[in-house]
């Protein structure tokens, strides 16, 4: 009855975890939601506009769009949880370090921290990938490499101010050990505030995705990533402009429900702490 009571007093957030839900199940099952093989390549199939067989139309090397589209969601939304991850475990590592310890340790890291910000990401990051390479894994490690710094720097101000508290200064007085007093007061008293600021990125960095793979330097034909398939279309925009339609309206509605989804989470925390 209580979690009835709190989606019901929760709407926004039910609509839009259920929505996110629904969308983690297609990415899971894509290959058994796919009417057509989405690598197939029909030839004499190009450019076919919408149809009962093809009901996304067909790009230019026959393939079903809808299949490709579907598809693709798998390579999007991993390729996205798994750079938030990767982002969440360094950043905020290396924040709690910093704080934490202080001295040498944090003059370092936040200097490499203001080396990195100092640039634009999106340019940053494509001078890396060139250096790198284009695809998938490197399009992570790129967007990591430029994003890690936002919970560095989060990470190590909530250290900052929780160190102070008095039932840190008495674990510290009674000699318990550093990774006690981290794994047992600092890590619980941030972490919530962390995984929501997670979450509400999930879209922002699903743009990044994209764009990167858009100019070329994240996944590569023939993998259906959204980004991709949008670089490919833009050659044929006057003629089959469903080969920028479909994968664009797939990425503005993952992205649009992941950032309403973070919104929702970060209102209920925000109310839970006041």
């Amino acid at each position: 009855m209580d979690k009835i009571k709190f989606m019901k007093k929760n709407t926004q957030l039910t609509i839009f975890l259920t929505l996110a839900i629904i969308v983690l199940l297609i990415a899971i099952f894509a290959p058994a939601i796919v009417p057509k093989d989405p690598f197939l390549t029909v030839r004499n199939n190009n450019l076919k506009p919408l149809s009962a067989a093809h009901i996304f139309g067909t790009d230019s090397l026959g393939r079903d769009l809808f299949s490709r589209v579907i598809y693709g969601s798998r390579y999007s939304i991993f390729m996205t949880l798994t750079l938030v991850f990767v982002i969440f475990l360094i950043g905020t590592f290396l924040g709690i370090i910093a704080g934490y310890f202080g001295g040498i340790t944090d003059t370092i890291i936040m200097r490499i921290g203001d080396m990195m910000i100092a640039f634009p990401g999106l340019i940053l990051a494509i001078a890396i990938a060139g250096l790198l390479g284009p695809s998938v894994i490197n399009s992570i490690i790129v967007i990591s490499a430029v994003t890690w710094t936002k919970y560095a720097r989060l990470s190590r101000s909530m250290v900052l101010k929780i160190k102070q508290e008095l039932y840190v200064e008495a674990a510290k007085v009674t000699r318990s050990r550093d990774y006690s007093i981290l794994l047992k007061y600092i890590m619980p008293n941030m972490i919530t505030t962390m995984i929501v600021t997670a979450v509400s990125d999930l879209g922002t960095l699903m743009l990044e995705i994209a764009a990167l793979s858009f100019l070329g330097f994240g996944a590569q034909p023939p993998i259906p990533e959204w980004g991709a398939m949008l670089n490919e279309g833009r050659t044929y925009l006057s003629r089959a402009p469903w080969l920028m339609i479909y994968p664009g309206f797939a990425i503005v509605t993952v992205v649009i429900i992941f950032n309403m989804l973070g919104d929702s989470v970060r209102d209920i925390v925000d109310i839970k702490s006041e």
